[in-house]
């Protein structure tokens, strides 16, 4: 009989969020699969936990993977662990899970705490059909044209950022879905510092420009869909221009949110880019 391999979720940030039965499993397996060993350590360490580990990463997890199999079919249990959060979203460990599979051992999920669960619940945005998209590309050119591939998705769309990229990120997003669409910002979620901020991506682009949303710790980026009823961005951005023609700017925002329903100050602001 082999043992068990456990996908165990481990805190994104608040350690008390680590639930008794992922306590207990991680002291009960013969072997600890971690993303970061150090890191990893660290909680063991906060919960008096002695099992032994093992690094199992991006870059060694295609070696990583006979060795766990080897404790597996010797009958011993393992667990798998990210850095924060449930393993294998954006994170190491699918090789491993389908090793396992193939080999007929079994696989249990130890649920508990995820970034993209938590986004979602706090976002004020549709959750009923959404799509994970992970982080986005790093080189602008790349990212924009993962964008445009985005722009007409109708369902809502839930990103990874990091901090160095957050910036880019919202003014790449503001350009290609427009100034107007509702989005959520969660930074550094479950720890001291949390920041939830629901906006237009147009506003939450000024916010962390203006440092209302402070550039530290991670991000995650939740965009509405594309909507049926509403206008295009390349759309509603004809519309500004048009009108900024023959009306002042302020005078245009207001017919435009009159004539689509959408938020003056996000059609203003959105007005205000395209003139520069």
């Amino acid at each position: 009989m082999s043992g068990t391999l456990f996908i165990v979720a481990t805190p994104i940030g608040n350690l008390e969020d680590l639930s008794p039965r992922a306590r207990q499993t991680l002291a009960d397996v013969s072997l600890i699969a971690a993303e970061d060993t150090r890191h990893t350590g660290r909680l063991l360490m906060h919960i008096g936990c002695k099992t032994r580990l093992m690094a199992l990463h991006d870059h060694n997890e295609e070696k990583a993977v006979a060795g766990v199999l080897a404790v597996l079919l010797n009958g011993e249990s393992v667990a798998l662990v990210s850095d924060a959060g449930t393993p294998l979203v954006s994170d190491p460990g699918f090789r491993l899970v389908r090793a396992a599979h193939e080999h007929g051992v079994t696989v249990s999920p130890i649920p508990g705490a995820s970034a993209l669960t938590a986004a979602l619940s706090a976002a004020g945005i549709p959750t009923d059909r959404f799509c994970f998209e992970g982080f986005a590309p790093a080189k602008q050119a790349a990212r924009k044209n993962w964008l445009e591939n985005l722009r007409s998705e109708r369902h809502t769309l839930v990103i990874y950022e990091s901090v160095h990229r957050i910036a880019e990120c919202l003014a790449d997003m503001v350009d290609v879905f427009g100034a107007t669409r509702a989005a959520f910002i969660g930074r550094e979620l479950t720890k001291i510092h949390e920041q939830c901020v629901h906006a237009t991506l147009g506003e939450l682009q000024a916010q962390v420009a203006n440092k209302t949303i402070v550039e530290k710790g991670e991000f995650v980026i939740v965009v509405a869909g594309c909507a049926d009823d509403h206008e295009s961005p390349l759309e509603i951005d004809r519309l500004l221009r048009a009108l900024a023609d023959r009306l002042s700017a302020k005078d245009a925002a207001k017919v435009a949110a009159e004539a689509t329903g959408l938020k003056r100050n996000a059609l203003y602001e959105r007005l205000l880019e395209l003139k520069d």
